[in-house]
């Protein structure tokens, strides 16, 4: 008993087979593998190109010719001189989803000669046809009979041997039927549109009817009479193709990687956040129009179209896979962007200058993380300074410290007075500006960069003298009291212009100290602990009041507290106005609060009068 009981533990199970929905394949394909059903046309071409390559590789004589007919059925015909196939591989490699041609023997060598690399591109004709039949011959075994191939979308499938007139040459001949709904797909001028996009660079004769797919060379690739006649036959090429003209196109020359293309300039300006995308032909074949990760992020001011056979495509064949190759790829292309841009300023800086008032954005970018792309873009890139907009090296030759902000508020509180003291300032609050200020010393050797804050704005403000301040000691303590609720002290300085009579300084310490402060206020007693416990020790904001300011004079000679405090507020307000700060509900309250308070005391003193 036990050695019957081992005996049976012992055997092997039997195997099972897989059973596969073919309905269920296919619409699995057509909703998830493939974008579109169009890619059905590019499956055909596919198979057709790899067939006449394979043929080529055994007789490199051997004819080279794919053509596509609509018949009067609506029925499409793709005919092909390719290597063609025995009853055996029919059975081998048409019946059987996933096995691919381009594994049989005697072909693996040759395989990176092959755009196909899945065996599924027959099956995704399903998506558009409800019927494909096949007939072919083989050109390594001239004798074997003609072989026809005929399946359905549920699955089903026949094969049979042909009469030899059925199919004399060797080869490969596709007939689709349309499936219900699908029949625009196999319409001629469908056909032709969708052959010339996928292959208008394919190596071999494809025609649709009689007219021409292939447009051999590619326009990159044509040689004209002057580089100006170049230019302009490729801003028309991206005009037809990408649907704008390009302020310029670079060259995407990398032989190692095995890619010729070019690179378009976009005339406007984009969102760095917006992903572009490329068209990649691989080995001629149209991979995709919408590919993302070919260039560095910093390139998003070009699109590109390009032919490799180096890049690997995904299973869809319809956009790249993330490899070590591509890595590689996307360097060599953002090089040659990097080397276009250098050009341009060594030799036609007008044209530089051109393309950096569209697209300044991007070329910081890269300069945040190339020094010597910040080297030599120095002359050029511009920022928005107290003296107008320069370039930091134009900049940095004019004062001897470099002063900037971290936020586009804190420029506009500080610019006036700043210039005024002959104190310049590059607002660094625009997308990667402070980065590249603070970059300066690297590139260029002893620079003095520094943040301009509010103590440093002060220090540069000429102090009252100390008699007059004491005399002001009233004044100073009324208009103090007044906004000390606020957070904010109140100092006395003399400063230029005259017309501004009061300037109010924070910096972010004290701006983070004053949201805690007001969470404080609002939040429960559990919540109001914890933010007591992070109370900081940061200065506060303050109103910088100018003594040479007529205004200021008669409101510090008033006699009345409480007028001062309302004139306080008011200057207060007006000076949070002028650096264009958000108001907070408090500094709105204020704001109406004293406009009131001076209407009302105007009012009085007319009636008094």
């Amino acid at each position: 008993m036990d050695s019957q009981t081992s005996q049976s533990s012992q055997a092997s199970p039997s195997p099972h087979t897989f059973q596969v929905d073919l309905r269920g394949l296919v619409d699995l394909l057509s909703h998830h593998l493939y974008s579109s059903p169009k890619v059905y046309l590019r499956e055909l071409l596919q198979n057709a190109v790899d067939a006449i390559t394979a043929r080529r590789a055994e007789q490199p004589d051997a004819p080279a010719r794919v053509r596509l007919s609509v018949d009067a059925g609506g029925g499409l015909r793709v005919e092909d001189s390719g290597i063609g196939l025995t009853e055996s591989d029919v059975h081998s490699l048409l019946a059987t989803i996933g096995r691919s041609s381009k594994r049989a023997d005697g072909l693996q060598a040759a395989r990176s000669d092959f755009l196909g690399q899945f065996g599924i591109g027959l099956l995704a004709c399903f998506v558009v046809a409800e019927r494909i039949r096949v007939v072919s011959r083989s050109a390594r075994t001239p004798q074997a009979p003609p072989v026809e191939w005929t399946a359905a979308d549920d699955g089903s499938y026949t094969v049979r041997t042909l009469p030899d007139a059925e199919r004399p040459e060797p080869g490969t001949t596709v007939h689709l039927v349309a499936r219900a709904g699908a029949a625009e797909w196999l319409a001629e001028e469908r056909v032709l549109a969708l052959a010339r996009d996928f292959g208008s660079l394919l190596p071999y004769d494809v025609r649709v009817g009689e007219e021409e797919v292939t447009d051999l060379p590619a326009p990159w690739d044509r040689a004209y009479p002057s580089p100006a006649n170049r230019r302009v036959a490729l801003a028309r090429h991206c005009h037809e193709l990408f649907g704008f003209t390009p302020l310029d196109s670079i060259e995407l020359n990398v032989p190692l990687a095995g890619i010729r293309g070019v690179a378009y300039v976009l005339p406007a300006a984009v969102s760095p956040a917006q992903r572009a995308g490329h068209r990649v032909h691989l080995k001629g074949m149209l991979l995709t129009e919408r590919a993302e990760q070919l260039l560095p992020d910093w390139a998003f001011f070009v699109r590109c179209v390009l032919d490799t056979d180096s890049l690997r495509p995904t299973a869809s064949r319809e956009s790249l896979y993330e490899d070590e190759t591509l890595a590689a790829v996307r360097e060599a292309l953002g090089e040659r962007i990097r080397s276009w841009l250098t050009g341009l300023a060594a030799g036609d800086p007008q044209r530089l200058a051109a393309f950096l008032s569209v697209h300044h954005l991007g070329v910081k970018s890269l300069a945040r993380h190339d020094k010597e792309m910040l080297r030599t873009m120095l002359p050029w890139l511009p920022f928005e300074t107290t003296d107008g907009r320069l370039s930091l090296e134009e900049f940095a030759q004019r004062h001897p410290v470099v002063h900037f902000t971290r936020t586009v508020e804190e420029y506009r509180q500080v610019a006036p007075i700043a210039s005024a003291q002959g104190v310049g300032v590059i607002n660094g609050g625009y997308t990667y500006d402070s980065e590249l200020v603070e970059a300066l010393p690297s590139v260029r050797p002893g620079t003095v960069v520094a943040e301009l804050d509010a103590d440093t704005v002060t220090a540069h403000l000429d102090a009252v003298d100390p008699a007059e301040e004491l005399a002001l000691a009233g004044f100073l303590a009324a208009a103090r009291a007044r906004l000390d609720p606020l957070g904010c002290d109140v100092v006395l300085r003399a400063f230029h212009p005259l017309s501004v009579p009061a300037l109010h300084l924070d910096d972010r310490a004290s701006r983070h100290e004053q949201a805690r402060a007001e969470a404080e206020e609002r939040a429960d007693d559990l919540w109001a602990g914890i933010l007591g416990s992070l109370r900081g020790s940061a200065p506060r904001a303050r109103l910088v009041l100018n003594h040479l300011n007529p205004l200021i004079r008669r409101i510090s000679s008033l006699g009345d507290a409480e007028l001062i405090g309302t004139a306080t507020e008011s200057l207060y307000g007006q000076a949070l106005l002028m650096a264009q700060r958000p108001l907070r509900p408090a500094d709105s309250a204020l704001l109406n609060r004293a406009f009131m308070g001076l209407l009302e005391w105007a009012t009085n003193g007319e009636e008094g009068r």
